[in-house]
């Protein structure tokens, strides 16, 4: 089970990815495992020494009753105290954000995949669509000529 955030490779050029841990409750988990993830609008963040994870939205599980979780609590995210320090000096930087490109299982526990960003400007975008456009095109005239 993979949930990706295709938002952000198109608002963003990726720098650096970087997996890491989560720390989450028990319904939270059986609900990431239903695919009711969604990594749109969310962003990390570092207080202190810590990294945590910032408007993910996990819906609460259906069975949850009482013990449901908050859907957009802030989780906190678990890397090695120097890569945390790498990351603070790289966000130092002017422009520069760290976004969740992928939530995925690895060895049955959950993981992060964050990457180092640096936002895209309208000009940069509409060059994509258009590369998207011609890719699609192209395709297109060869299949057509493949058939003919």
């Amino acid at each position: 089970m993979e949930v990706i955030n295709r938002e952000a490779r198109f608002n963003y050029f990726v720098l650096e990815e970087i997996e890491c841990g989560i720390v989450l409750t028990g319904t939270e988990i059986k609900s990431i495992r239903d695919g009711k993830v969604n990594l749109k609008d969310s962003y990390a963040n570092i207080k202190g020494n810590e990294v945590y994870l910032i408007n993910t939205h996990i819906s609460e599980y259906k069975e949850g009753n009482l013990f449901n979780h908050n859907p957009r609590r802030t989780r906190k995210l678990l890397l090695h105290k120097n890569e945390i320090l790498k990351l603070k000096s790289k966000l130092e930087q002017e422009g520069l954000t760290l976004v969740p490109l992928k939530l995925y299982f690895k060895k049955n526990k959950a993981k992060i995949l964050l990457g180092v960003c640096k936002g895209k400007k309208n000009y940069d975008k509409r060059e994509v669509l258009k590369e998207r456009d011609l890719k699609k095109e192209a395709s297109k005239l060869q299949k057509y000529n493949y058939k003919a």
